[in-house]
């Protein structure tokens, strides 16, 4: 199925954008649509499986689809193919991070760029603050 994708770079090393991009703890802070994950086996890996509670409530099963460490990862949730996650060194201590969602969610990449930009912050804070 075609993707859409949204992209930004940020001024921060890729290995502080993909580690925010794999805590579960941080997708909250940046992603507008989650107030919570858990994975069973506590560690993202392809075909782990667990639950993410939506900002909407309902607390909705997902299973990682693609997962290749520092690179990027997809998911399905509720069964539905997802956003898919990657970052890409541009340097020393710049990156680019792109989100890809099918074409028939595109209303959705509106709220992939909220994320983008509150990750783009998160990540060069974190990066300045180690």
């Amino acid at each position: 199925m075609t993707q859409l994708w949204v992209s930004t770079e940020i001024d921060a090393p890729a290995a502080t954008v993909w580690g925010l991009l794999v805590d579960l703890d941080a997708w909250p802070r940046w992603g507008p649509s989650v107030r919570g994950a858990s994975v069973e086996g506590d560690t993202l890996a392809a075909g782990a499986r667990g639950q993410v509670q939506t900002a909407l409530g309902p607390s909705l099963p997902f299973e990682i689809t693609t997962f290749t460490p520092g690179v990027g990862w997809a998911w399905k949730v509720a069964g539905v193919t997802a956003t898919d996650h990657r970052v890409e060194p541009l340097g020393p201590d710049r990156c680019r991070v792109q989100f890809g969602i099918a074409w028939p969610l595109a209303p959705y990449l509106a709220v992939c760029r909220i994320a983008l930009g509150r990750l783009g912050q998160l990540a060069r804070d974190k990066a300045s603050h180690p």
